[in-house]
């Protein structure tokens, strides 16, 4: 199997990443397991897509730290690899990392990635899927049922209204990532909230959502693969995290601390409503941010914590991934590369 990775930037590519677990277990499997930065990529003008992309020379790692390193120094092998001839084009780059000056990086993975399709590249998540879920609007798309109460605007008055009616809220930017930009603001506390308005609606609009007091105890990031709670060896990939002090958010970017996690009947109840919609987007692999009986975020362009579940489930869940897009090159061998991309996404 050929498979391409494609990151925010090769260069900026870290050993604890998901993307290089995913891209060392393709390795160990015997695959050709390319990274490749979003500013690496390029449309011909024979029509084919092609990539300066790179690649680890030793047979096997045991370690992310050691395979990094190798394939980004001289040990390295960097080639100019044609995109189409690829089996598989994994778009791992996440748009909020190049918001400002690579603003035009956000969506290349997108572009790149649907132009391969026309050659029969397995292109995951599916391009036009990650397009419709280009920021924050696209969770609303989901059953209310598991969704906090929530309002998108830019009307501070609004906002007011907003948690007079509903209670304690949490403001946050449409789009972005990370915990960057995210308030929590007490019902009989709305002084501050003008100046939070400010601040957020520079860069558009802002998200008001319900505060959820389960949100005390953090949260639960649930991998779903192929429309499904991912689950290897018996055990489910997902881990806790928890807050650090009083800070509202418990995003690991944010200071945030993990745990394991109990992945209960209502965290599957939650997995099953959501699994139509992901299967129909062609989402592969995503991440699930549970709190309590409600989902607060869907991650469907890199979601991380692969090697925080491994840590503490004692599973290594990367080779489960890698198994299950061997199967979808087998099934695109059968079909000669001529099968409907958002199909064999979740088949």
């Amino acid at each position: 199997m050929r498979i391409g990775f494609v990151v925010n930037d090769i260069a900026t590519e870290q050993p604890e990443y998901t993307t290089t677990r995913l891209a060392m277990a393709a390795h160990n499997r015997g695959h050709e397991s390319w990274l490749i930065g979003t500013g690496d990529i390029a449309y011909d003008k024979d029509e084919h897509i092609r990539a300066r992309g790179r690649r680890a020379s030793k047979t096997s790692y045991k370690a992310t730290s050691t395979y990094l390193q190798d394939l980004r120094g001289a040990r390295g092998i960097s080639e100019r690899i044609t995109v189409d001839d690829l089996d598989v084009l994994m778009l791992r780059n996440d748009p909020a990392e190049d918001k400002g000056r690579r603003a035009w990086a956000q969506t290349a993975g997108i572009v790149f990635g649907r132009v391969a399709l026309r050659h029969g590249v397995i292109v995951l998540n599916d391009p036009n899927g990650l397009a419709k879920a280009i920021n924050k609007m696209y969770f609303q798309l989901f059953p209310e049922e598991v969704r906090p109460q929530t309002l998108i605007t830019r009307d501070r008055d609004d906002i007011k209204a907003f948690a007079r009616d509903v209670g304690d809220i949490v403001i946050k930017p449409l789009q972005g990532s990370g915990g960057t930009g995210v308030f929590l603001v007490r019902r009989n506390d709305l002084g501050n909230l003008n100046q939070m308005v400010e601040s957020i609606s520079r860069d558009g609009y802002i998200v008001a959502q319900e505060y959820l007091p389960a949100a005390a105890e953090g949260d639960m990031r649930l991998f779903m693969m192929n429309g499904a709670p991912l689950r290897h060896r018996g055990k489910y990939a997902a881990f806790r995290r928890l807050r650090s002090g009083d800070d509202i958010r418990s995003n690991i970017h944010a200071g945030g601390k993990k745990a394991s996690a109990v992945v209960d009947e209502s965290a599957l109840r939650i997995a099953e409503i959501v699994r139509p919609k992901l299967v129909e987007d062609g989402m592969f692999l995503v991440g699930l941010d549970i709190v309590g009986d409600k989902l607060m975020e869907i991650n469907v362009f890199s979601p991380g914590g692969l090697g925080s579940a491994q840590k503490f489930e004692g599973v290594t869940f990367s080779p489960a991934v890698i198994a299950a897009l061997e199967r979808k090159v087998q099934y695109m061998s059968f079909y000669r590369r001529n099968f409907n991309n958002v199909d064999m996404a979740t088949l």
